[in-house]
């Protein structure tokens, strides 16, 4: 939600998706999310600017020292974890990576077909494989209805001398440091977000 309080522009477009497939008249439902491929870039691109879990469980200790292919050693007796905040922000891997870009997942405009369950580990916010985060579909599902339903209801905005401040604070999971402050003004002519 912060990142569409920063980007008005995002925001009513992923408003037109919706709009354009529920109407006015609705609530968006779980099998409404899926017909909305601008809200599940935007899920994508916050996914990747944020990563929920930053650092991947995948911890592993190194038995022996091993030789990478780029020349690097891993010593012996290393713990090594997958850092997915840094793969979400490399360059070598993203353009503009600190830039909020949806688009970057719009098979439309040219975007990357990027699945983040696990297939594609350069947006694996779930982790991957046998260690899969167990409640991936449940958190996709979860955020993708709640997003529809509030970009749909509300519009938001910024609260004056409340700036929205994205600055992170690595915890069990990846938190803002300041919780967001905004306004939700409810649209005319749209039936509730519950």
């Amino acid at each position: 939600m912060a990142e569409l309080v920063l980007h008005p522009e995002v925001q009513a477009k992923l408003r037109r998706e919706i709009d354009a497939v529920i109407g006015r008249d609705h609530v968006p439902t779980d099998a409404d999310v899926v017909r909305m491929p601008y809200l599940q870039a935007v899920i994508k691109e916050t996914f990747r600017n944020h990563p929920p879990g930053p650092l991947l469980s995948w911890a592993r200790l190194s038995t022996d020292d091993v030789h990478l292919s780029n020349g690097m050693l891993v010593p012996a007796g290393t713990t090594a974890m997958v850092n997915m905040w840094a793969i979400a922000h490399d360059a070598k891997v993203w353009a503009r990576p600190d830039c909020f870009e949806p688009e970057r997942f719009v098979d439309a405009d040219g975007g990357a077909d990027v699945d983040v369950r696990g297939g594609d580990l350069r947006l694996a916010p779930f982790g991957a494989g046998r260690r899969v985060c167990p409640g991936k579909n449940l958190g996709l599902a979860t955020v993708g209805l709640w997003v529809a339903r509030l970009a749909h209801g509300f519009e938001w905005a910024p609260v004056d001398g409340a700036a929205v401040d994205l600055g992170e604070v690595l915890k069990l999971s990846l938190e803002m440091k300041t919780p967001l402050t905004a306004a939700a003004t409810p649209r005319e002519n749209v039936v509730g977000v519950l």
